[in-house]
């Protein structure tokens, strides 16, 4: 049974940084390309970052040159780490496959206000 926890989600000021951590378990981690995706209220999850299982980065346009996202695959855990947060990128966190999604995990709550 796959299963997703995400962690590392907050209260910070604009400009601030956060870093978000996903624990995969139930799936053969290396072998996937894996995302962050985001759900703000009142609007639909959408992608926000991804990353191939050898490592190569593609994010959506709004977080280019503030969002990193890495992997470590011998620990099976996905990381995003945020600068520069702005009040827009105030959402749930989630992580999942690029492709063919598994079953979400429960979020992590960022929330960037002065």
């Amino acid at each position: 049974q796959v299963q997703l926890v995400e962690s590392g989600g907050g209260l910070v000021q604009p400009g601030g940084s956060l870093r978000l951590s996903c624990a995969a378990s139930g799936i053969i981690f290396a072998n996937y390309p894996m995302a962050w995706y985001r759900q703000a209220p009142g609007k639909q999850r959408e992608w926000v970052a991804a990353i191939t299982s050898g490592g190569a980065p593609t994010y959506t346009n709004s977080v280019k040159g503030r969002f990193t996202i890495s992997r470590d695959n011998a620990k099976k855990t996905l990381y995003l780490q945020m600068d520069g947060l702005k009040p827009e990128d105030t959402a749930i966190y989630y992580c999942n496959k690029r492709f063919n999604l598994v079953s979400w995990g429960q979020g992590t709550q960022v929330t960037v206000s002065s």
